[in-house]
């Protein structure tokens, strides 16, 4: 059986200072306890041998996937396609800043110079579709809350991409097997009104 470890990455020190990061150039990394988090990864992936590791390109990613496998040698693929909603001019704002603007705004409405979010699931849709094609049995997927939390609710069959999960806690290993992240990809790119 194909697995797929999905997993955000640990905590980073712009989650800390809560401000929205969508540039891989302006990611600072993980705060200490990301770094702490990324190694409890480890652990609890320790009893996995596992094929391939995917990140995003975003340094908190690489760095997650680096402390939670260190000691292991697992080759390691980038997926421009994994990283973070782009957000354009609100990038460098605070979390509430980012709230306040896509609040009553439909997912179809992008972000000034930035993608919609109904885009950026299209976009996850396609990369998830990108691993199940690939030949590895076992995967480490380390990116960013919102695509790990859409592939949960997407796979669990529910109407909408943000529930009925909406926090997605860092560093933590949700498992799919190949049938349920192709239910999960089908469903992203239903949902998001991407053609299919």
């Amino acid at each position: 059986m194909r697995l797929f470890l999905l997993a955000r990455h640990g905590e980073s020190l712009l989650n800390v200072a809560g401000l929205v990061n969508a540039d891989p150039a302006r990611d600072q990394g993980l705060s200490p306890l990301g770094e702490e988090e990324a190694r409890d990864l480890g652990r609890q992936l320790a009893g996995i041998d596992v094929d391939l590791v995917v990140t995003s390109r975003f340094p908190r990613t690489h760095q997650t996937a680096a402390l939670a496998l260190a000691g292991r040698e697992v080759p390691r693929v980038e997926l421009p396609e994994l990283d973070d909603v782009r957000v354009g001019e609100l990038e460098g704002k605070t979390i509430a800043e980012y709230r306040a603007w896509k609040r009553d705004r439909p997912r179809s409405g992008r972000f000034p110079g930035g993608e919609s979010l109904d885009e950026a699931a299209a976009r996850y849709a396609d990369a998830y579709r990108t691993l199940l094609a690939r030949r590895e049995q076992v995967m480490l997927v380390v990116r960013h809350e919102i695509p790990v939390r859409y592939a949960i609710n997407a796979a669990a069959g529910s109407d909408e991409l943000d529930r009925p999960v909406h926090d997605v806690r860092n560093a933590v290993p949700y498992l799919f097997d190949e049938r349920r992240l192709a239910a999960a990809a089908e469903g992203i790119a239903r949902l998001s009104l991407s053609v299919v």
